[in-house]
């Protein structure tokens, strides 16, 4: 490649980024909690969302009774993995034909055999002193984008604002930054007071294509001035409210002509190509990620970090499974498994421009808003599953994997097979937020002075 990638080192932030900012979380008895060992030991994030509310038993804790995983577990285990997976998670197509004979070739295995590789948490909560779960759509979606209901900021504001010390010195410096991305739905994107400068921004799309061209330089001063204005005023007349996604659009705006130059990059023009980039071209990555709407954000995640993004967030299925979740989620579980394949093998074969491999720099993270139910059956009378306040509900059985987790293979936790009782640690979300906030180096003094970093995930 031509391009000079120390030129596109960090965010987008500019002179915003260098602004001191007051505590703002921090409330009356609260404290602030010092960093972790691991902190800054990954560059990047994969943030993955299993949208409208997964059943996290029926994959990622597949150990329990029946009811709670109606699947059974999958077989042909790693050796040393400790968490169960379900028999979902053994369904792998995509090592079938032409193109699963070539990834097979390549060293691609099905999710049980690189589960070694994969650590789990399985009671990660939304209020761990709450007294039931919270399985609304709304406020649920609300805590897993920014830690709590009505939060001032989303998880992706936050590691903008975290890491703006360090974009400020590339900025200073005379280079161009790029930031965490949203490559999905904008509630990760929100901002508030000193958090609104921080917004990353958000491409509800599987591609760039077109987001480098300006047209800035073509129109008048006056009509540029014009169509600014219009657009301030027009999100100031909203409600308070309803002004985040106005705000996310506009970001999203400015950044698009702050990285003009970046976005015509053919390395992010990944939708084809032949040429070698950190030791895979797109060709290779379309073959190992597939081509499905989240592989390609997936493919565009991983160009992104060439340029020192550090973070990037996508939707990926929809599990909202009131009915036909019987004969449905098999099918819809074999992309999710084809993903975890697919990241894990190309993560340890793409080269860091760092030195090392992207597996070593990179931490990928799966959620929901909730966990789903059949109360105590095994589906609901329509064959799918619901949302409550029971512990089927309450755990998200949180898989990560990537260099800089602790203890691959682990569970670290568990729950009683019989009943979902949790018999170990049970973890916030905003303690997992922070955690993931310090191992990527973010400053987070004044972000969640309540919650620790949970430091099992990182620190081994």
């Amino acid at each position: 490649m031509t391009m000079s990638r120390r030129r596109f080192l960090g965010t987008a932030l500019g002179a915003a980024a260098l602004t001191t900012a007051a505590p703002f979380f921090i409330g009356k008895g609260k404290r602030a909690f010092a960093r972790t060992e691991a902190h800054g030991t990954a560059k990047h994030l994969i943030y993955i969302r299993l949208r409208a509310g997964f059943r996290f038993t029926t994959a990622f804790n597949g150990g329990v009774a029946q009811q709670f995983n109606p699947y059974g577990r999958a077989t042909g285990l790693a050796q040393g993995a400790q968490w169960v997976p379900s028999a979902l998670m053994a369904a792998s197509p995509f090592l079938e034909g032409q193109d699963g004979a070539q990834r097979r070739t390549l060293g691609m295995r099905s999710v049980p055999e690189l589960a070694d590789r994969i650590t789990v948490v399985p009671c990660v909560d939304h209020e761990p002193t709450s007294a039931g779960a919270d399985g609304n759509h709304g406020s649920g979606l609300e805590r897993y984008w920014t830690g709590s209901v009505g939060g001032p900021a989303g998880f992706f504001t936050l590691i903008n604002y975290g890491l703006r010390e360090r974009f400020g010195r590339v900025t200073a410096g005379g280079d161009v930054a790029l930031p965490a991305f949203c490559l999905g739905d904008a509630g990760m994107a929100r901002g508030l007071g000193v958090y609104a400068a921080h917004r990353p921004p958000v491409v509800q799309s599987n591609s760039l294509e077109g987001f480098g061209l300006s047209v800035e330089d073509r129109v008048p001063p006056w009509a540029r001035a014009l169509s600014k204005t219009f657009d301030e005023r027009k999100r100031d007349r909203l409600r308070g409210d309803s002004r985040g996604v106005v705000d996310a659009y506009l970001e999203t705006r400015k950044a698009t002509l702050r990285f003009a130059e970046i976005f015509q990059s053919p390395a992010l023009q990944t939708q084809t190509g032949a040429e070698v980039i950190d030791g895979m071209s797109h060709d290779e990555l379309r073959l190992v990620l597939g081509d499905s709407d989240a592989g390609r954000k997936l493919r565009l995640a991983l160009r992104l970090f060439h340029f020192g993004c550090p973070a990037v967030y996508i939707d990926q299925g929809g599990y909202d499974m009131h009915s036909g979740e019987e004969e449905s989620l098999p099918g819809r579980m074999t992309e999710v498994n084809h993903l975890i394949s697919g990241l894990v093998f190309a993560l340890q074969r793409l080269r860091h421009p760092a030195g090392g491999t992207y597996w070593d720099h990179t931490v990928v993270a799966w959620g929901s808003e909730f966990g789903r139910t059949a109360g105590g059956n095994r589906f609901n009378s329509a064959r799918g599953s619901d949302h409550n306040g029971d512990y089927e509900t309450r755990w998200m059985s949180m898989p990560f994997f990537g260099g800089p987790v602790a203890s691959p293979g682990a569970q670290l936790g568990s729950t009683r097979p019989s009943d979902l009782r949790a018999e170990g640690d049970v973890v916030s979300y905003r303690a997992i937020m922070k955690a993931l906030l310090d191992v990527l180096g973010c400053d987070h003094e004044d972000i969640f002075p309540a919650d620790p970093p949970w430091e099992p995930l990182f620190v081994g």
